[in-house]
Order: C-alpha cells, then structure tokens, then sequence
C-alpha cells in the first residue's frame, strides 16, 4: 500500500469532519452519553476493522474515544487509513 503525500491526506480530510492529520497519522475523536455507548460503538468498529484486516490505535475513557489511523507497514497513512476512517463515520452516524 502506497503512502499518501502530505496533499492527498490534506485533500482527503476535506471529506471527514472532526479528522485531523498530526504524526504520522489521521486522528479523531467521539464522545458519547455513557460508556455503554462508547463500548458499543467500539464493539462495532472492531469487527468492521476485523473485516478490513486493518485496525486503529484507540483510547477510552469513560464516554470519550479517540481513534488514529495508520498503515505501519507504510510508515503513515495510505487508502487503508481512509477507507477505515470512512467507515467509522458511517457507523457514528447511524447510532444518532
């Protein structure tokens, strides 16, 4: 998988609201009404990112959760990472 320039990223996050680029990856965070919630929605994306091969850096506490995205064979964010990304959306999206 090809590693994205600094442009492609930049041009890509135009699409993903609430996603930012620092370090060598893409970064968001959630915050949720409790942490059953949270766990929910995490419990989600861990099978969508089973299903993808490909899995995020992810922190939780209590109702917040913060993603990173990276490829680390590719020392930083490819398609993968966006793919990934995308679907995370739209999973916080259908549970509003």
């Amino acid at each position: 998988m090809k590693k994205l320039s600094d442009t492609e990223i930049d041009d890509q996050l135009k699409s993903l609201d609430g996603w930012t680029y620092a370090k060598g990856a893409i970064h968001t965070s959630f915050e949720f009404e409790n942490f059953k919630e949270a766990f929910t929605v995490m419990t989600r994306i861990a099978f969508e990112a089973e299903a993808q091969e490909h899995h995020p850096n992810w922190g939780n506490v209590y109702n917040q959760l913060e993603i990173s995205l990276s490829t680390h064979d590719a020392n930083g964010v490819t398609e993968k990472d966006f793919k990934l990304a995308r679907t995370i959306e739209e999973i916080i999206e259908s549970t509003n």
